[in-house]
């Protein structure tokens, strides 16, 4: 019998190995992602108070392309930064949530930096 490796646990600890030196502020919040196979979402969350800022996603009424794509992933990362404008967040620290920083991640992160945001 062949065994797969299990890749979601594999994810979560490289997660948790990048969580444990991020941490977001007030002034300079965690912009976390999470994909999954159709949909991507972005937050912006304060760990001191452990409260979501601005969030995100291609779940939402008014996003009206395919989520699972990587043009979808920049819409939103540019959402979430205009989102954040409105809070004046510039300034935040990018968690790629354990996902290897290609195709629809870093496309939501140039979206973002596209958007106004600093990281």
């Amino acid at each position: 019998m062949v065994s797969r490796p299990d890749t979601k646990k594999a994810r979560l600890k490289r997660h948790k190995r990048v969580r444990a030196k991020i941490t977001g502020t007030a002034q300079c919040p965690r912009l976390n992602v999470f994909r999954s196979l159709q949909h991507i979402y972005a937050q912006l969350i304060d760990d001191v108070a452990g409260v979501t800022l601005v969030s995100a996603s291609s779940t939402e009424k008014d996003f009206t392309n395919y989520g699972g794509n990587k043009d979808a992933a920049k819409e939103v990362g540019k959402l979430l930064a205009e989102r954040a404008k409105e809070k004046n967040i510039t300034d935040v620290v990018f968690d790629r949530g354990g996902y290897v920083y290609q195709g629809r991640v870093a496309a939501l992160a140039e979206g973002a930096r596209e958007g106004g945001l600093n990281f």
